[in-house]
């Protein structure tokens, strides 16, 4: 595969184009989904495409294929620089610089062997025993959506004009269970999952099963809150999505468009001291972990938020031009067209207190378990989300809580995360420990 990544760029080059790349990505997933104690689907698939990207001076066009024969790449060459001879010149167009590009030296922890010997049926049993689990916790647990366990073995190959060729295997897996529970008039689900790059990283399925129950029980009898303004807990599966927020905002992209509320505050505090953001594309076998990125810059570790100051945005080589900057490692592209931004290992680092202490520590507050909708804003900040979740009265959860809303704006949340806790686990490439937050107006009756 490697070698025709830099056969493509080859031929590029001989007719006519002045730069070029090329990637290619391989890939086979399975899925046994069980539901109600019955197999329900079961799904296995492969694929295999080659992207290539042409520059003529800073004309650029892409195209792509799934046909990896010599007269397929021909096709792909031949269309790819059709494109840039009709395309708009972009100054800021062109690959990395020949001393940006590199590798992360040996083994990341990325690919695990066991994936590719597990059996269908153990695969099958996995889904059944976790969904089974959940079922058989408490007789309130009337209905499934499902138990799944899917699994994933793929490469990916990069080549460019400069010199550069690399690839690197990687493997995951997965399982999970969504859970439906129903007692005097009330119905609700919830759902549980774990995640590993092989399957002896995974959580039992009786952890698994037990936790979709036991989170999808605790949420029968919701009510609503009186509208208050009030402290606010996000616990990390939720948090997540907060995180994700402000990747958006210190995204290059955000930041050359100025549509974020973060553009031109580099050096500034924008965060409560005890808040630093990392992306980390280095840390072995985790998801957003790669030896290099998209464009065959290596990966590395960023400090975007030191401790309340902003002190890096994240860019791949186009947007680090537009602003002045250098890449930071965070080019992420499909197969083909120009790389966008995307995080390495991007999370929130972690606190001192465990979770129940800072549970312990409101007197009246929200601790949200799952966010509805999408309210939320990057170039102004302002952030309104459903909410569903558990009261917290003096220091205990309470009850449940449903059909509320929670708002702020990013720029007061980040100011006012009080406590942030030990608790941060990655299952997937954002990441986020129990976070506090000060106040937020919750609207209810």
């Amino acid at each position: 595969m490697l070698h025709i990544a830099e056969q493509a760029v080859r031929l590029a080059l001989a007719q006519g184009a002045t730069g070029a790349e090329c990637t290619i990505s391989e890939g086979d997933e399975f899925e046994a989904t069980v539901r109600m104690r019955e197999l329900e689907t079961l799904k296995e698939a492969g694929s295999r495409a080659a992207g290539l990207r042409v520059l003529i001076g800073r004309q650029v066009g892409s195209s792509y294929t799934s046909d990896l024969t010599r007269d397929g790449i021909a096709y792909l060459v031949k269309s790819a620089l059709e494109i840039a001879k009709i395309s708009t010149e972009d100054p800021f167009a062109g690959l990395p610089e020949p001393s940006s590009l590199g590798s992360i030296p040996g083994d990341l922890a990325l690919y695990c062997d066991d994936v590719a010997k597990l059996e269908t049926q153990y695969k099958i049993d996995q889904a059944t025993a976790a969904e089974q689990h959940a079922l058989s916790a408490d007789t309130r647990i009337t209905n499934s959506e499902g138990g799944s366990f899917s699994s994933y073995i793929g490469a990916r190959y990069f080549a460019n004009s400069h010199g550069f060729a690399g690839s690197y295997r990687s493997t995951s897996c997965s399982l999970s269970v969504v859970a439906v529970a129903q007692n005097n008039g009330s119905m609700e689900r919830d759902y549980w999952y774990t995640l590993a790059r092989g399957s002896a990283g995974l959580e039992t399925p009786a952890a698994v099963g037990l936790k979709a129950a036991e989170r999808t029980l605790r949420r029968l009898g919701a009510r609503k809150v009186a509208t208050q303004k009030a402290p606010v807990i996000f616990e990390p599966r939720v948090a997540r999505s907060l995180l994700g927020s402000i990747f958006e905002a210190i995204d290059g992209e955000s930041i050359y468009r100025k549509s974020s509320f973060l553009a031109g505050k580099l050096g500034e505090k924008v965060a409560s001291e005890n808040v630093t953001v990392v992306d980390d594309g280095t840390l072995p076998g985790l998801f957003g972990t790669s030896p290099f990125d998209d464009e065959g810059v290596p990966s590395r570790r960023t400090v975007v938020i030191d401790r309340g100051v902003l002190n890096s945005y994240l860019l791949n080589t186009y947007t680090a031009r537009k602003l002045g900057l250098e890449s930071t490692g965070n080019a992420s592209r499909g197969i083909t067209g120009n790389a966008s931004v995307g995080p390495g290992n991007f999370f929130l680092e972690k606190g001192t207190l465990p979770p129940a202490d800072i549970i312990r520590s409101v007197h009246r507050g929200l601790y949200v378990t799952e966010l509805i909708g999408s309210g939320v804003n990057i170039v102004t900040g302002d952030y309104s989300r459903g909410a569903v979740g558990l009261w917290i009265e003096n220091g205990e959860l309470a009850y449940p809580v449903s059909e509320i809303t929670i708002a702020a704006n990013l720029t007061e949340m980040l100011f006012d995360i009080e406590t942030i806790g030990n608790d941060l686990h990655f299952l997937g490439s954002t990441a986020s420990p129990t976070i506090l937050i000060r106040e937020m107006t919750i609207s209810g009756q």
